[in-house]
């Protein structure tokens, strides 16, 4: 992030005070929109306050002078709902808090709560379509993320989905993307020995191309699809990587596993499990793929491979068609077609070193101009600021 810090409150003006609250702070993109909004209320003077149930990126906040409160927020439970009501109206009260922000449902029933009886303007992010289920019920526990007097949208996707699913006006809405951390993914930063150590380490055959799905190994991700539409190349030499823990879903690795194996791709296809250098990812391959079965709120995979300078097949539906240009950054397929998807990765596979040359900074301007950390932590402030007009 390229934010200039301004530590201290104009004269005059208190300095806000702004509390998100979230399950748990242990990975995924609405933890690390948390931390990244944090930094961003830190080095424009506010003051970053989160709560949660802990994790290992406690400390990326306290770095950034952030303050981190343990509630078990993470907990469905009627009566512990109650309970954290009642502590975050402690803490809105004890720390001066200005205006709360919810992103994620269990907690944001607390902090709706809490916000309302301390008169606090509360906004939400809306992060996913979550389950709507075959029960009123389970609509009616989701409604809380449309309740805020901003509800943040993660795409146009999940504007389109609210607004068709819950009572709430449009007007209310801001569209604010995730944004790619360009301090981070940037092909320039990413040595030659760091993409050395990787390729050895996952055992690349040189001169063979890359596919590459990076995602938890989880079947919405669509490995299978992957795996099925990889049996109609092949003519082609490729190499697939599936980078992504299973997480405890042993039973699935095995699935995909004996998928590999069934479909004759033994020698073809690497599961290598989780990886702590994705930049380094992205730039040994020579084609990124998003194969999500079910449609994406955002997809960070395809905004960040376009900012590696990849080629990136996604399928059409959710945020992917606002992400990626078809044919100018990357390719989009018929969801769950296997057939679309190998066409797809044809066409990329096909681009000749000269394509390729002029296909990188395209991508890398088009994710430059639209998707940064730094747009959208502006565009989350200047939400706040709609609610906080004083600031």
């Amino acid at each position: 992030m390229t934010l200039h810090p301004n530590t201290s409150a104009p004269a005059g003006k208190s300095r806000p005070v702004v509390l998100q609250v979230l399950p748990r702070l242990v990975t995924g993109g609405v933890e690390r929109g948390t931390i990244e909004i944090a930094t961003a209320l830190q080095a424009f003077g506010w003051k970053a306050v989160v709560a949660s149930e802990g994790g290992p990126m406690v400390r990326e906040l306290q770095r950034v002078g952030a303050e981190h409160i343990t509630l078990p927020l993470a907990s469905k439970n009627p009566l512990v709902l109650r309970r954290n009501r009642d502590a975050l109206r402690k803490v809105i009260q004890e720390h001066g808090v200005s205006l709360v922000h919810a992103r994620s449902r269990a907690p944001a029933w607390s902090a709706l709560w809490a916000a309302r009886a301390e008169g606090v303007p509360f906004v939400t992010t809306f992060h996913g379509t979550y389950n709507l289920g075959p029960m009123a019920l389970k609509k009616r526990y989701n409604r809380v993320m449309a309740m805020g007097d901003r509800v943040i949208a993660i795409s146009e996707f999940i504007r389109r989905h609210i607004l068709e699913h819950y009572p709430v006006s449009d007007e209310v809405i801001r569209v604010i993307h995730r944004g790619v951390d360009f301090f981070r993914f940037d092909p320039d930063k990413v040595s030659p020995e760091r993409m050395i150590a990787l390729s050895q380490r996952w055992r690349l055959p040189d001169g063979v191309p890359v596919v590459m799905l990076p995602g938890r190994l989880t079947r919405w991700k669509g490995q299978m699809l992957l795996l099925e539409a990889l049996t109609h190349l092949q003519d082609l030499k490729v190499c697939c990587v599936l980078v992504g823990s299973d997480q405890g879903r042993d039973a699935y690795r095995a699935e995909v596993e004996a998928e590999v194996t069934r479909l004759g791709l033994r020698d073809r296809v690497i599961l290598a499990d989780e990886c702590n250098d994705m930049p380094a990812a992205y730039m040994v391959a020579d084609v990124v793929v998003s194969a999500s079965t079910d449609p994406e709120a955002f997809g960070r995979v395809s905004a960040e491979g376009q900012a590696m300078g990849r080629p990136v097949v996604a399928p059409q539906h959710g945020a992917a068609p606002e992400i990626l240009v078809d044919g100018k950054t990357g390719w989009l397929f018929i969801p769950n077609n296997a057939e679309s998807l190998a066409r797809a990765l044809r066409n990329a596979l096909s681009l000749t070193a000269e394509e390729r040359a002029e296909w990188a900074p395209r991508a890398i301007a088009h994710i430059q101009a639209n998707f940064t950390t730094d747009q959208m932590c502006a565009k989350t402030m200047a939400v706040y600021r709609e609610l906080l007009p004083q600031a």
